[in-house]
């Protein structure tokens, strides 16, 4: 893959947030909120797509990426399921994430540009990364909440995939090249990112207005109004009945 300022930018934004991620473990002393079935996914998936390391070599640039994504990765799966794994929301991660694994196996089998063993095993990583964040996401989703850190950690896997569809259409309109075994899945991966922080806003502006708004009724009790909240209206004061007390 030839070189350009949005495939350079996507792969600082990704090394920086897989960096961070780990940093913020190491940092906290917790994994709290971090799907470690997410993390041993990727790691699966870069080892799959990094076979060829020493044996087709491209630059020192692509050599030291393949090396760095593979460490980290790793080590942050270590991270979680030994040296943090009194933090670890194992009760919330339970997605049957074999499931993906055999899926992109299947698919990487029958779709690929050819039938040999680093070609099929560049396809099964890129059809796995389409949806290795799905666990993390099914973690959230039973714990009720997300942590400050998979937010930000969602987001910069949505900005290095961004970058790099970018990459893919400068490549197209450029060099009259593009890859669909690349593109489909991006789209793919950028689709479900989308829908969480769809979901998370959504919820969020849901949670605001039911905190700064308040449903009441008239004095008379027949028309019901909206307060904004509960100092909006003064109060006068009532003679309070003693037969209401409890």
């Amino acid at each position: 893959m030839s070189m350009n300022i949005y495939r350079l930018a996507g792969d600082i934004i990704h090394l920086t947030t897989i960096v961070g991620l780990l940093l913020y473990i190491w940092r906290k002393g917790s994994c709290k909120g971090i799907s470690g079935r997410t993390q041993i996914l990727f790691a699966l998936l870069f080892t799959a797509r990094y076979t060829d390391l020493f044996t087709n070599y491209i630059s020192v640039y692509n050599s030291c990426m393949k090396i760095v994504f593979i460490a980290v990765t790793y080590v942050t799966v270590l991270s979680i399921y030994f040296k943090y794994k009194e933090s670890y929301n194992s009760q919330y991660d339970t997605f049957r994430s074999e499931t993906l694994i055999i899926g992109a196996t299947v698919i990487a089998i029958f779709v690929h540009y050819k039938f040999t063993y680093f070609e099929v095993l560049w396809a099964f990583s890129e059809y796995l990364e389409a949806v290795a964040i799905i666990p993390q996401l099914y973690l959230v989703s039973k714990a009720g909440k997300s942590e400050k850190v998979v937010t930000y950690y969602i987001f910069g896997l949505a900005m290095y995939r961004s970058l790099y569809l970018i990459n893919w259409l400068y490549r197209y309109f450029g060099e009259n090249y593009y890859d669909l075994f690349s593109i489909v899945p991006a789209i793919i991966q950028l689709l479900i990112y989308f829908d969480y922080f769809f979901a998370l806003l959504s919820s969020r502006l849901i949670s605001k207005y039911q905190k700064t708004n308040t449903f009441a009724t008239d004095v008379e009790g027949k028309y019901p109004v909206f307060v904004l909240s509960y100092d909006a209206v003064p109060s006068s004061p009532q003679k309070t009945n003693p037969a209401d007390k409890v």
